[in-house]
């Protein structure tokens, strides 16, 4: 009889991740986007929303541009369904486990008050726990696997958002 285990599939060098993060935020923003079309919350004012989405937009791009530098140096994916192949913990790295996801975050904030979908910034915390709990709860143990203690170190020195 065939053994069991030589017809079992090998197990993928990813982390299992099961839908791209932005998808998250993108979801958060158009369901917000839904909300403030059949509940339209007062406008903030034009200032706030023009300060706000500058802001939203500039730490994006500082969180997520440095975390990508730093994943083109080691020479790895920053795709989360392609296998790592370098650990990263230099530039933003150093503060926070998750820049490009903290990134986006301000990213979604900054377009949710510059476009005045305040439903969507009650979303937020929504879409956090989903990266949270389907992405980085996915990731993590993936990366232990994958590097060992030099991760433990790692995750045990730096957060895992702020």
């Amino acid at each position: 009889m065939d053994d069991p285990a030589a017809t079992e599939a090998p197990e993928r060098d990813v982390a299992g991740v099961p839908f791209p993060p932005p998808l998250a935020f993108i979801a958060g923003l158009l369901i917000g986007l839904v909300l403030e079309l059949i509940w339209p919350i007062e406008d903030p004012g034009t200032v706030v929303r023009i300060v706000v989405g500058i802001a939203g937009f500039a730490l994006w791009l500082v969180l997520d541009g440095n975390a990508m530098a730093g994943f083109r140096r080691a020479g790895t994916s920053m795709i989360p369904f392609n296998p790592s192949t370098a650990l990263v913990t230099s530039g933003a790295y150093r503060f926070t486990r998750n820049p490009m996801y903290l990134g986006m975050a301000a990213f979604y904030v900054g377009i949710a008050v510059a476009a005045g979908l305040i439903w969507a910034l009650f979303l937020l915390p929504l879409v956090v726990l989903a990266i949270d709990r389907l992405v980085i709860a996915r990731e993590e143990p993936y990366l232990a696997r994958k590097f060992g203690q030099p991760y433990t170190d790692y995750k045990s020195r730096v957060r895992r958002w702020i």
